[in-house]
């Protein structure tokens, strides 16, 4: 196995400066090679490339624009009648990760519409999610870049994101059939929604191209639970 490669998340760490191009000197200052930015889309790309390049840190995952929080939103892949808006975002999403040379994007799935039931939306926001995503796989392919599906837990973190386990975005892996596209694997997400972490990890590890987030997530956990961390 090849050893592990650690990212800093710039939307987590070095939050003492607010200056997104500051954090990425410190991400270079604090010995990191590389780094996500998940939101760098208020920030001249330029002006970020010339930053990480004087760090020394590679900019390796950027995500599709969530678009209004203040209104709820969190992307709009699987989001039904939002299809122009994701065509819209996933655009720009492209056009920084070209300027900032990074290879790859997080394709956010969006929430549940408000009023709505999950159970009773599933399956058209699952056809409108494999719409979106083969159209987002032709428009990478053309730039060599691999689009990513993180799954983020409905327990803790949001109740109403539409992708919550590494299950669900297998079966639309499959179903979209792109191999540009695969699974952004979080493995604190993974652990409250199912547990088993050593069994779902060897299941998984095929279709995660080589993106593991949440070790910053378990170390957390372990301090707050006062446990030990071990290392072979």
């Amino acid at each position: 196995m090849a050893p592990l490669r650690f990212a800093a998340n710039l939307d987590w760490l070095f939050l003492e400066l607010p200056a997104l191009p500051e954090r990425l000197e410190a991400a270079g200052r604090a010995g990191f090679r590389a780094a996500e930015v998940p939101g760098p889309f208020a920030w001249d790309p330029a002006l970020l490339r010339g930053a990480a390049d004087r760090a020394g840190v590679g900019l390796v995952l950027i995500n599709t624009p969530p678009g209004d929080q203040d209104k709820g939103e969190k992307g709009f892949g699987a989001v039904p009648g939002c299809q122009a808006k994701f065509r819209e975002d996933l655009a720009l999403a492209v056009k920084y990760a070209k300027a900032l040379g990074c290879p790859r994007i997080h394709i956010m799935a969006g929430r549940v519409p408000a009023g709505a039931e999950r159970a009773a939306v599933a399956v058209e926001m699952e056809a409108t999610f494999i719409e979106n995503l083969r159209h987002a796989a032709d428009i990478l392919v053309q730039e060599d870049m691999v689009g990513l599906l993180e799954p983020m837990n409905s327990r803790v973190t949001d109740p109403h994101y539409f992708l919550t386990t590494p299950h669900q975005a297998a079966g639309i892996l499959e179903k979209v059939g792109r191999p540009n596209l695969q699974l952004q694997l979080d493995i604190f997400h993974c652990q409250i929604m199912d547990g088993n972490l050593t069994q779902n990890l060897e299941m998984y590890f095929p279709i995660t191209g080589d993106t593991l987030e949440g070790l910053g997530w378990l170390r957390a956990y372990w301090a707050s639970q006062g446990l030990q961390q071990h290392q072979d």
